[in-house]
């Protein structure tokens, strides 16, 4: 067996509160290797905020401990502001939900493509704008010279996604984290977005660490998928397999999925139990 990409043992993010400390990460553990890992679970299970923590991207006064986190052979554990900005893009990167939000919008999406290019391989100005061009039409982007010259207000939510991922593979990365990537696009374009992540992220031979709220996704494009309620890890199982869930959160969570051709009333509504809280005090 090869040596994982990225390993995490026991990560917890605390935060100060008025009435004490607030885990939203508690001792998660999981390793990733080159292969679409999946995590799940409700608003608040603290999904984002572990991907946050292995990008160094939790801020003051948030506190990121772990008995291990490296990517490769490279500690996170202490790492500077510098060391992180040194890694991501280049060997670590990550996707967020609307591409409006993450956009430089007085450049065009072009110049921030070859921008992460010039920054990481240290390229020129032509060669960075060839790499640019090459990426846009690796995620299906037709015309790429038109697109290239085009400001992120000009760009539909779609092709605004398919600009950050080039954005965020053109440097090369070993792990890529999407973090509710296709959340604000309809149903049809998150297909093409996500079928174009996959290509990419199998051909590279890289690890996908994909961040969700939707089971059925996770189930049919993951390899294996992890469960988080309050913060921990529940439940980890292949996804081919997630209808076999044992866990009682992971049961309720699928238990409450609309399926067409199913007449109910009413949605099953999840019944939390305080023993999932007792080892987390």
């Amino acid at each position: 067996m090869t040596d994982p990409l990225l390993t995490v043992r026991n990560l917890s993010v605390t935060y100060p509160g008025d009435d004490g400390d607030v885990r939203a990460v508690r001792n998660v553990s999981f390793t990733l290797g080159r292969e679409r890992l999946g995590i799940v679970g409700e608003s608040g299970s603290g999904k984002s905020t572990t991907g946050r923590a292995i990008m160094g991207l939790v801020g003051h006064p948030g506190r990121i401990t772990a008995d291990e986190l490296r990517l490769g052979d490279t500690d996170l554990r202490g790492l500077s502001e510098r060391g992180f900005r040194q890694l991501r893009g280049k060997r670590i990167a990550m996707v967020l939900q609307d591409p409006k939000y993450s956009l430089d919008p007085v450049m065009s999406v072009g110049q921030q493509i070859a921008e992460t290019h010039r920054t990481h391989l240290r390229s020129n100005q032509r060669d960075a704008k060839r790499a640019a061009l090459e990426m846009l039409e690796a995620v299906h982007i037709r015309d790429p010279e038109r697109v290239y010259a085009m400001y992120p207000h000009q760009v539909s939510g779609g092709m605004g996604q398919r600009v950050m991922i080039a954005m965020m593979l053109i440097a090369g990365p070993d792990i890529l984290i999407a973090d509710e990537p296709t959340s604000a696009l309809d149903v049809t374009v998150q297909t093409q977005v996500l079928a174009i992540m996959d290509e990419l992220v199998r051909r590279r031979g890289m690890g996908l660490l994909l961040v969700s709220h939707n089971l059925h996704l996770v189930s049919s494009f993951c390899d294996r998928v992890l469960v988080m309620y309050a913060g921990q890890v529940l439940e980890t199982c292949e996804a081919g397999k997630l209808s076999e869930a044992t866990h009682p959160y992971t049961r309720g969570l699928l238990a409450a999925l609309p399926r067409l051709g199913d007449r109910r009333a009413e949605l099953p509504q999840l019944q939390r139990d305080p023993a999932w809280m007792a080892d987390l005090a």
